[in-house]
C-alpha cells in the first residue's frame, strides 16, 4: 500500500538484520510507543500497533522472504487481497499483548491495564468514572477548598470480596479457555492462515465462572453505597473546569481497578464582579460632582470591600485599577487584578434649584470641552464600541 512505511523502516533496522537485532528494536519501540507511557496519545497508539505489524512480518523467516520479494504490493498469484497489506484487518491491542507479550518482559507487563503470564495477556478491568459538580464562589476560587463529599459509589462487596461468587469461592475454572482467559482466533491473512489469542467469550477474560453467584451483589462483585471522598481543589480554577481525583470513581465489577471522580467546576456568578480570566471587573457609577471635584469611595472585592480614590476631573470610560486583587493563576504565577469600569451618572429629574445651580455653570470656560479632550476621551471609549 503506498501509505504503509517500509516495515524495516518502522524498527529502525537494515534488511540484513537478524532476528535478535528486529526483535530488540520492536522492544524498543513498544516500550517508546505504549499507551501507557502516551495516554490518549492517538498518534503513538498508531505507532504502537505500526510496530507490532512491523514485528509480526519481520520476525516470521516465510513471511519475512515474501515482504522482501513482494513488499507491500499483491503477491503472486494465489495471494488473498491486492493491496490490503499484510493484516487488513490490522491489529488491535488485545492482539499485540497477547501475541508478543513475551517481548516486553516481566518488567512491562502490567503496563496499560494488561497482566502478562507465560505470554499471554489479560486485561485488567477498570471501574467506570464518576462525575460530580461543585459549586465556588470568587472567595473560595481565589483561595482553593477543600471537599469533602459523600458520593453514591460502586464500591467492592465485601461478602465475596468482589468476585460475584458465594463467599468468594463458588466459581471454577472455565472450561472454554481453561483458566487462561484467552481463546486462539484464526483469520487468513496474505500468508494463510494467522492465529492469534482473543478474550475468551465464556468468562471474558476472567479464566473462571462463577457456580453460586453472590446473593449480596447479584454476582457483580460491586454494591452501591454512599461514600465519602475529601479532595483539594487548587486556587485560580476556572468555571467548566474538570479536575481528576485518581481512583476515587466506580470500583470495577469481579475486581481491577477503580475509576476516576471528575470534578467539574461550577463558579457562582457574583452579583457585583465580573471575571475575565485572572483579573474581575467592577462598574462603578460616579456621581458629578465626585467625579469632577474627586474623592473616595468604596468599592467591592473578591475577599470583601476597599477604599479607592478618585482623583479630579476622572472622566467616563476610565479604568482605574487595583493590583493584586483578582484571582491567582493556577500555575502560581502571578495574581490577576480588579479594574474599575468609571461611569459618570446624568441625573434625570432636576429640582429647581438643581437645575439653576447647574445652569448657572453654562458657558464657563471649564465646562466646555476642548477638541484634544473630545478626541482623548472618545480614544479611551472606543473599546466600547468596538
Amino acid at each position: 500500500m503506498a501509505n504503509k512505511r517500509d516495515y524495516y523502516e518502522v524498527l529502525g533496522v537494515d534488511k540484513n538484520a537478524d532476528e535478535k537485532t528486529i526483535k530488540s528494536a520492536y522492544r524498543k519501540k513498544a516500550i517508546q510507543y505504549h499507551p501507557d507511557k502516551n495516554p490518549g496519545d492517538k498518534e503513538a497508539e498508531e505507532k504502537f500497533k505500526e510496530a507490532a505489524e512491523a514485528y509480526d512480518v519481520l520476525s516470521n523467516p516465510e513471511k519475512r522472504a515474501k515482504y522482501d520479494q513482494f513488499g507491500h504490493n499483491m503477491g503472486p498469484q494465489g495471494f488473498p487481497g491486492g493491496g490490503g497489506g499484510f493484516h487488513a484487518g490490522g491489529f488491535s491491542m488485545e492482539d499485540i499483548f497477547s501475541q508478543f507479550g513475551d517481548i516486553f518482559g516481566g518488567g512491562f507487563g502490567n503496563m496499560g491495564g494488561f497482566e502478562t503470564a507465560g505470554g499471554r495477556a489479560r486485561r485488567q478491568r477498570r471501574g467506570s468514572d464518576l462525575r460530580i459538580k461543585v459549586k465556588m464562589t470568587l472567595a473560595e476560587i481565589a483561595t482553593g477548598v477543600t471537599k469533602t463529599l459523600k458520593i453514591p459509589t460502586l464500591v467492592k462487596d465485601t461478602h465475596c470480596d468482589g468476585t460475584g461468587a458465594k463467599d468468594g469461592t463458588a466459581f471454577s475454572t472455565c472450561p472454554t479457555c481453561g483458566g487462561s482467559g484467552t481463546v486462539l482466533r484464526q483469520q487468513q491473512t496474505l500468508f494463510g492462515i494467522s492465529q492469534s489469542a482473543v478474550e475468551c467469550p465464556q468468562c471474558k477474560g476472567e479464566g473462571k465462572i462463577i457456580n453460586e453467584k453472590c446473593s449480596f451483589c447479584h454476582g457483580e462483585g460491586v454494591v452501591r453505597e454512599d461514600r465519602t471522598v475529601t479532595f483539594t481543589i487548587p486556587a485560580g480554577v476556572a468555571d467548566g473546569q474538570t479536575l481528576t481525583v485518581k481512583g476515587q470513581g466506580n470500583a470495577a465489577i469481579h475486581g481491577g481497578v477503580n475509576g476516576d471522580l471528575l470534578v467539574v467546576i461550577e463558579e457562582i456568578k457574583s452579583p457585583e464582579l465580573i471575571r475575565d480570566g485572572n483579573d474581575v471587573i467592577y462598574n462603578l457609577m460616579l456621581d458629578i460632582p465626585t467625579a469632577a471635584l474627586g474623592g473616595s469611595v468604596e468599592v467591592p472585592t473578591i475577599t470583601g470591600r476597599a477604599r479607592l480614590k478618585i482623583p479630579a476631573g476622572t472622566q467616563p470610560g476610565k479604568v482605574l485599577r487595583l493590583r493584586g486583587k483578582g484571582l491567582p493563576s493556577t500555575d502560581g504565577y502571578g495574581t490577576g487584578d480588579e479594574l474599575i469600569n468609571v461611569m459618570v451618572y446624568i441625573p434625570e429629574n432636576l429640582t429647581d434649584e438643581e437645575k439653576k445651580a447647574i445652569e448657572s455653570l453654562q458657558g464657563k470656560p471649564n465646562m466646555t470641552p476642548s477638541q484634544s479632550t473630545k478626541d482623548r476621551i472618545f480614544s479611551k471609549l472606543r473599546h466600547i464600541f468596538e
